[in-house]
């Protein structure tokens, strides 16, 4: 057993920070339902829009979320080699970022994915002493039900639902564009989208539905931990040109859900899981070439500080976007968007590669491993005894 990083699964988590970047700007741009509803699009940012959504929103998520699960296995088998029990470690890990991602979500952003990931390892808990071929079959259940359940969103919605939704975007268009921080904060907090003024249905989609939709994944990724995927990567080259396969075939599925029919929200939610984990082979299989390796190590300084460079992505983009900031929301246009995140992501390659030449972690890594470790200075307390979690 390797006690050493896989360097592709850090290189990967960094790439995958830059298309969630690209996606997310849609939203700080147009808002999380008026990113959906753009009216009078020039042809060059039509063309972006399109090139986002089929190319990237709701595939680099799913990367993300395979390389979660992947890291999980190996933060548990770090724990383990140094002490007999992970319980309360797995538990703390959780908690921790539950609440990093209360706080961002409350704050900040209400697009936060943390929050869901903290709940997502606490269901996770039964699976993490499964063998590899158990995790995979049930990736395998979990991806067919999160698919089938996509046939009940493609209901085409009634005339007052698209004028509710209409009237809540453009009242949220007005507070994020003109607000201060206080009324964009009240907004958030008090204005409901339609549908989510049901209290009981909210706690659902976040406790049950939320982390249910990214668990597929994510046992897959704890999966391809379990088997040491991506340490020979030589020996599994086949795998990865297999793999690369089903990078057409989601692009096909993506783009044949925008045609209007009772199967597009299947074929959108099944296209971009199927892409995303064909983006990753297609990553495995050029890795070790000259141009690739060239880049990785940016990449690959992005991944390690990932929660950081996350969080930093909200921090500057709300500051650019939002009224009480720069004020720009819906001002650059969608290729414009394009153009402004390649500049802040590229910002965050060299600040990622000059913050390592000094320090070890990030500082939000650093506070995450703190209260995982139950240690001030993060390491784990290596004890002899102790339980575990069936292991």
């Amino acid at each position: 057993m390797t006690t050493n990083r896989v360097t592709f699964i850090d290189t990967m988590r960094g790439f995958s920070l830059f298309g969630i970047l690209m996606a997310n700007l849609l939203i700080f741009q147009f808002g999380m339902y008026g990113n959906d509803e753009l009216k009078d699009l020039s042809a060059l940012d039509h063309g972006a829009w399109y090139f986002v959504k089929i190319f990237i929103e709701g595939s680099f998520m799913p990367i993300f979320t395979i390389l979660f699960g992947f890291s999980l296995i190996k933060l548990i088998e770090s724990i383990r080699r140094k002490k007999n029990k992970s319980r309360w470690s797995i538990l703390r890990r959780a908690t921790g970022l539950i609440a990093i991602g209360w706080l961002h979500s409350t704050f900040l952003w209400e697009g936060d994915i943390l929050f869901s990931y903290g709940f997502m390892i606490l269901f996770l808990i039964p699976f993490i002493n499964r063998k590899p071929k158990t995790l995979f079959i049930w990736a395998g259940i979990f991806l067919l039900l999160i698919t089938s359940l996509s046939l009940f969103d493609s209901a085409e919605k009634t005339k007052k639902e698209q004028k509710e939704i209409a009237s809540y975007v453009e009242k949220a268009d007005n507070v994020y564009a003109n607000g201060s921080y206080l009324d964009i904060y009240d907004f958030r907090a008090n204005a409901l989208p339609p549908g989510m003024d049901d209290a009981g249905l909210v706690f659902f989609l976040l406790i049950f539905l939320a982390p249910m939709y990214t668990t597929s994944l994510t046992l897959f990724g704890m999966g391809l931990a379990k088997k040491q995927a991506f340490v020979n990567m030589e020996d599994e080259k086949k795998w990865y040109k297999l793999g690369a396969l089903l990078v057409p075939i989601g692009l096909a599925c993506k783009s044949l859900s925008f045609i209007e029919s009772n199967f597009s929200g299947m074929l959108l939610t099944g296209g971009s899981e199927l892409l995303a984990v064909g983006y990753v082979c297609l990553a495995a299989l050029i890795y070790k070439t000259r141009p690739v390796q060239r880049l990785a190590p940016a990449f690959e300084s992005v991944g390690k500080l990932s929660l950081t460079n996350y969080l930093m992505q909200t921090i500057i983009c709300t500051t650019v976007f939002y009224g009480y900031g720069l004020g720009l929301y819906g001002k650059l246009g969608v290729f414009g968007g394009i153009l402004f995140g390649i500049v802040v992501y590229s910002l965050q390659c060299v600040f990622s590669l000059a913050y390592f030449k000094k320090f070890k972690r990030g500082p939000f890594e650093t506070i995450l491993r703190v209260w995982t470790n139950w240690s001030w200075n993060g390491q784990i307390k290596i004890k002899q005894k102790g339980s575990t979690l069936h292991e």
